[in-house]
């Protein structure tokens, strides 16, 4: 992480933490994204501005976890197969991003990103390799149950379950319930199951 998270040597205060996303998703349901400022996030959550920049490198960053997800989320507990766990995993994608304040704050960040690429740098090592880990952790597991036959491509897995989700989401907005997500689930499984059993690339 470049510049979110505490500096080395100062402990992290938890009650701060929840104070400065509590003013921000505040802030966020007020003013709309673009008039949120890290002054005022600071102002509303009674700290100092360096203590929000201690934790978040932008406002892009600190939207984004108090809007979509923070960097302590965890993979889902194990359903016993991979299909149960990229649908759990499918659901918890699906209640971040189908909040009006990630709906809001996705598709703002986006284009902030494509703007800067430092920003989409610290994304990228961030809240995007917070979430592929958990996919780790989940192709893990079925590489253990035996689902998979060698160890599969979490980055690969990443694609495949959030990029429907997102367009579903986000770009063609439509009914996505219980059903779909389980489709969803089931067909990514079994295409990581296939893709699995073919000839290694490095073979």
């Amino acid at each position: 992480m470049l510049t979110s998270g505490p500096r080395p040597g100062r402990p992290r205060d938890s009650h701060i933490d929840q104070a400065v996303l509590k003013a921000a998703r505040e802030l966020l349901a007020e003013s709309g994204y673009t008039r949120v400022t890290m002054d005022a996030t600071a102002a509303r959550a009674g700290v100092g501005k360096a203590a929000i920049y201690r934790r978040f490198g932008s406002k892009a960053e600190l939207l984004f976890a108090a809007a979509v997800h923070g960097m302590d989320i965890e993979p889902p507990a194990d359903s016993g197969s991979l299909r149960g766990d990229l649908r759990a995993m499918a659901q918890v994608i699906h209640e971040r991003l189908a909040t009006p304040a990630a709906r809001e704050v996705t598709p703002a960040l986006l284009a902030e990103m494509s703007r800067d690429p430092a920003l989409a740098a610290r994304l990228q090592s961030t809240f995007v390799a917070r979430e592929r880990r958990d996919l780790e952790v989940i192709m893990e597991r079925a590489h253990r149950r035996g689902e998979l036959s060698r160890p599969g491509d979490p980055a690969l897995a990443h694609l495949l379950l959030g990029g429907p989700l997102f367009v579903a989401l986000l770009v063609l907005p439509g009914p996505l319930d219980e059903d779909r997500l389980d489709d969803i689930a089931s067909v990514i499984a079994a295409g990581l199951i296939a893709h699995a059993t073919g000839p290694s690339r490095s073979g």
